[in-house]
């Protein structure tokens, strides 16, 4: 095979390479989504060599005139890769000689491959980002507006799946809103992180060219310029810490869909989710599954499994740059895949919901989910927390054996297990409605404090600048 011609390599090997092993390393096929941010590095190191003499003002001309014309080439979809082509450096190296010559060889000089993919990396996660940040301010979004559709509920709160307190169902989903927003903080972070400029590295050490490093950040639009030519190449921390965000959003948004396949089956019977977010059965006609919950769910694999691809991979890589990293980029392209499916997907099922109030209600307080309640209406009449636990347990298992819930056990029952409480204060203390109502000194379900943090969160809602 001849592949000289779109390889950026060779001049000191006398045979091709082997088939197998051009398969091996050739990249284009993926690393092709980079070509703006290649475009963009070339354009501004074209500017840095006439700025040191290196390119004449014609040159210069020609290889920006040619530069446009490939971006061109690659927004309408006429670029043609060759079999030569090792990578979208060498291929557009290649075109860049095609349209104007043997001056197009010059733009590779005081440049690597190593810096050049750190660059064009970092540029491209810079804007993938802030897609993802959309996204889930759209899935945080449709929390939102269920939560205010919903906000007064009453809704059984769960811990190890078992009924444990009532709440209000606006709490609930603001729970799952809070957690992204800690999702989008981290992206936020991250971004401000891999904000650095590597042109300048070169290979490892820099160049003997006069080159201004800090020109190119200012030109690309970074905020900085990385402090160290070998950490420059060799850092993928960046990577790592986006693929980070990555799975730890990907486990939230997974959360929440398993809660909403819960809240659809038959046997909680809260929710329904809407037509256009469920699918049916190829056998049974009555079946209406909560498919897109399910496969986000399962998205959630692909996206840990990206960042532990690239945690294997850089475990054990000597300083600076090792072919292995050309594994870096799959993992992320993914993730970023992976994210713009399923954001948009579970905002929408989040906004197909609706939800059965009189079922909500009817096993808000179920379970004895109120003893609490009333072992604290002991602690405040002056009983010690552990006896009252211990009263009130007993009470319980008294009423499991009677058949009954706490709201209909028998009054002389309830005298003889709770004397120092008030019976006329009986009732509003095992209602569902005032025990929510009662949690507005803390940070629990009471309507009005519910309403304080949905409005605090809609501020956090409003886009800001950059």
């Amino acid at each position: 095979m001849t592949a000289e011609a779109g390889r950026l390599w060779g001049g000191r090997f006398t045979e091709e390479p082997d088939e197998a092993a051009w398969r091996l390393g050739r990249s284009v096929h993926f690393d092709v989504r980079l070509w703006p941010h290649d475009l963009a590095g070339s354009r501004a190191h074209a500017d840095e060599l006439l700025r040191i003499d290196v390119l004449s003002d014609d040159d210069h001309r020609d290889i920006v005139g040619a530069l446009d014309a490939i971006g061109e080439e690659f927004r309408f979809g006429t670029f043609r890769f060759s079999e030569g082509d090792e990578d979208l450096h060498g291929a557009i190296e290649r075109r860049l000689v095609e349209l104007c010559g043997a001056v197009g060889g010059r733009l590779r000089a005081g440049r690597s491959r190593n810096d050049q993919i750190c660059s064009d990396l970092r540029l491209y996660l810079r804007d993938a980002v802030g897609g993802i940040l959309v996204g889930v301010r759209g899935v945080q979004s449709a929390l939102a507006q269920k939560a205010e559709a919903v906000l007064d509920w009453l809704a059984p709160g769960y811990t190890h799946l078992q009924r444990a307190q009532p709440v209000v169902l606006g709490h609930h989903l603001l729970a799952h809103a809070w957690a992204l927003d800690r999702d989008a903080g981290r992206f936020a972070d991250c971004r401000s992180r891999l904000d650095v400029s590597t042109l300048g590295a070169g290979a490892l050490a820099g160049t003997t060219l006069p080159l201004d490093p800090a020109a190119y950040a200012a030109a690309l639009g970074f905020a900085r310029v990385a402090e160290n030519s070998m950490d420059a190449v060799a850092d993928r921390d960046f990577a790592v810490e986006f693929l980070a965000a990555a799975a730890l959003l990907g486990v939230h948004l997974s959360r929440l869909g398993e809660e909403v396949v819960l809240w659809s089956s038959a046997e909680f019977g809260w929710a329904r989710v809407g037509d256009a977010f469920s699918t049916g059965s190829s056998i049974m006609p009555q079946k209406r599954n909560p498919d897109v919950a399910e496969l986000v769910r399962g998205k959630t694999g692909r996206l840990i499994g990206d960042l532990v691809s690239l945690l294997v991979t850089l475990k054990g890589l000597p300083l600076t740059y090792n072919r292995d990293l050309q594994e870096d980029k799959e993992p992320v392209f993914d993730a970023v895949d992976t994210l713009a499916l399923a954001l948009p997907a579970m905002a929408g099922t989040v906004a197909s919901l609706v939800f059965d109030r009189d079922r909500l209600a009817a096993t808000a307080a179920g379970g004895f989910a109120l003893a609490t309640d009333v072992a604290e209406a002991l602690v405040r009449a002056g009983v010690p927390f552990r006896t009252a636990h211990e009263r009130v347990g007993a009470l319980v298992s008294d009423c499991e054996r009677a058949g009954v819930e706490l709201a209909a056990a028998a009054p002389d029952v309830l005298r003889a297990a709770l004397p120092e409480l008030d019976a006329g204060a009986l009732p509003g203390l095992l209602d569902p409605q005032s025990a929510v109502a009662r949690r507005a000194a803390t940070l629990g379900p009471d309507p009005a404090r519910v309403q304080a943090q949905l409005d605090r969160l809609r501020r956090r809602l409003v886009p800001r600048g950059g």
